[in-house]
């Protein structure tokens, strides 16, 4: 208990901590900042109009349903204009996911329950890039000046120590992370409550909510442990630093002009963005151009999909494996 508070007093006395700190509090003062002055209450007369915009949407589209029934059994024949789809449970409204909602035709309004997974994803992004570099950062100044070796001096067992190191930077960063969250979406509802439109706020909205906080958490944290990783092999902060644009020019921009000359299929299949989305929204669909190129058929599914188990598992494997590879080099290294 003594390494850990140790641990968590040097990580609050840090000035880039603190640099960190203040740089997040400006970006969310400036979003903030940014909604109140484009979002205004509606009148009653906005919403009324709303409701009627979205009962006659709702219309339309039973409309549109009940008219592919009868064209597809004969009993209604076909305009040039209609829009037939294999088949009509596609546009049937009862089983669509969300239908249109007095809040999709609020002009100039904050709506909480459309804005709020995008202002969570700018959070998790924030704290991400925020985990990522005080991680680098902590580990790295303290290989890089010598604080570690002083600090075994006094604990001289390497494992604990940089398991301590880890485990109190995590820990730390998760409450931070879980307090922020709150704060912030606690804010952006205080000011749809009074100076926008809250939507519809059902348990279906709060359950898909907590879900993305839930993997945009785990993957702040994950982050946070590779950055620590990397810094921890490279003896310096830069090394995380220099690592990641590696990979960014080297591979999520070169590679793909590459893959696109040499016309690879599925090229999104190579990249580590590709599951981080994968994994923060539980799934994605990538197009490939290349699967209906020699199909002379009248119908071809050109989308193909990775999982959020796929992701999942990509950023769990890359985590781990370099901290377990940070850990060993750490023991057998000589760190003066």
């Amino acid at each position: 208990m003594r390494l850990v508070r140790a641990e968590l007093e040097r990580l609050a006395a840090r000035r880039f901590v603190q640099l960190m700190l203040a740089l997040l509090v400006v970006a969310f003062a400036v979003t903030v900042a940014t909604t109140l002055a484009g979002s205004h209450r509606p009148s009653p007369l906005e919403l009324s109009r709303a409701q009627g915009q979205a009962a006659e949407a709702v219309r339309g589209m039973e409309t549109a349903h009940t008219r592919c029934l009868q064209i597809k059994q004969g009993t209604l024949p076909p305009d040039e204009n209609d829009y037939l789809p294999r088949d009509c449970a596609e546009i049937d409204p009862a089983l669509a996911e969300e239908l249109p909602s007095t809040a999709d035709y609020l002009s100039g309004v904050f709506v909480f329950a459309h804005e709020a997974p995008t202002l969570l994803y700018v959070l998790v992004a924030f704290l991400a890039m925020f985990g990522f570099l005080v991680a680098a950062s902590y580990i790295g100044a303290d290989l890089n000046s010598g604080g570690v070796v002083n600090l075994l001096l006094w604990r001289p067992r390497r494992g604990v120590v940089l398991a301590a190191k880890l485990g109190t930077l995590l820990g730390a960063l998760l409450v931070f992370a879980a307090l922020t969250t709150v704060v912030f979406l606690g804010t952006f509802w205080l000011i749809a409550q009074w100076g926008g439109h809250p939507g519809a706020l059902d348990g279906s909205f709060w359950s898909d909510l907590g879900g993305r906080w839930g993997r945009g958490l785990l993957l702040v944290l994950l982050l946070a442990a590779l950055g620590f990783a990397i810094a921890t092999l490279g003896r310096h902060t830069s090394a995380a630093l220099g690592a990641v644009t590696a990979y960014v020019v080297v591979w999520e921009l070169g590679a793909r002009l590459v893959f696109e000359i040499l016309a690879v299929g599925r090229p999104d299949r190579w990249y580590l963005s590709s599951y981080v989305a994968a994994w923060l929204n539980g799934g994605v669909r990538f197009w490939d151009r290349l699967a209906c190129g020699g199909n002379s058929g009248e119908f071809c599914e050109g989308y193909y999909s990775l999982s959020m188990g796929a992701g999942l598992v990509v950023l769990l494997t890359l985590t781990v494996g370099l901290v377990a590879v940070a850990f060993t080099a750490f023991r057998r290294r000589d760190l003066i």
